[in-house]
């Protein structure tokens, strides 16, 4: 294994670090606007886009609220995933069986894995996501999120072309 190529050819380095405090509000809300903790859903905070990061990788926070949640196994033929517990437990599926993820725990899926993510522990959890490189996922997620906002249902042949536009493809 060898560094990549080069990215930066400057001499002395440059200040532009990015910071986010941890309070920082929520980019994205998945689900019903409520106050009650019982019924939230999911909160999404855009850490570190592919277009911050000049495409090197999307960093997200993932906040899971108490309700089932999450998407049915799929892989990506463009990009990684990797999965870190930070709170609670998320079920992380592996392609080849279900685990409990306890904060701590790591997931790391290639392109091409099949994986999964779940909330079904009845209490919030929370974990980050990492795609490598950074593709575009905020138009992903923000898809799903007007779609679960308007209570629309989608035909299995726009569910189809929405997998296709975001490099996800369903399993089973």
């Amino acid at each position: 294994m060898s560094y990549p190529d080069a990215r930066y050819f400057g001499d002395k380095g440059e200040a532009n670090g990015r910071f986010r405090p941890a309070d920082a509000p929520h980019d994205l809300r998945i689900g019903p606007a409520t106050d009650d903790p019982s019924q939230r859903r999911t909160h999404v905070h855009y850490l570190a886009t592919g277009d911050t990061t000049g495409g090197a990788f999307g960093l997200y926070r993932w906040e899971m609220g108490p309700r089932p949640s999450g998407p049915s196994p799929h892989f990506h033929r463009t990009m990684t995933e990797s999965f870190y517990v930070l709170d609670g437990t998320v079920r992380l599926y592996d392609g080849d069986r279900w685990r409990d993820g306890k904060p701590g725990d790591f997931l790391f899926v290639p392109e091409g894995g099949i994986h999964a993510f779940r909330n079904d522990s009845g209490e919030p959890a929370s974990m980050l996501l990492l795609f490598t490189p950074g593709a575009p996922r905020e138009g992903y997620f923000e898809e799903l999120a007007e779609i679960a906002a308007s209570g629309r249902q989608l035909t299995e042949e726009e569910w189809a072309e929405l997998f296709l536009r975001h490099d996800q493809y369903m399993v089973g």
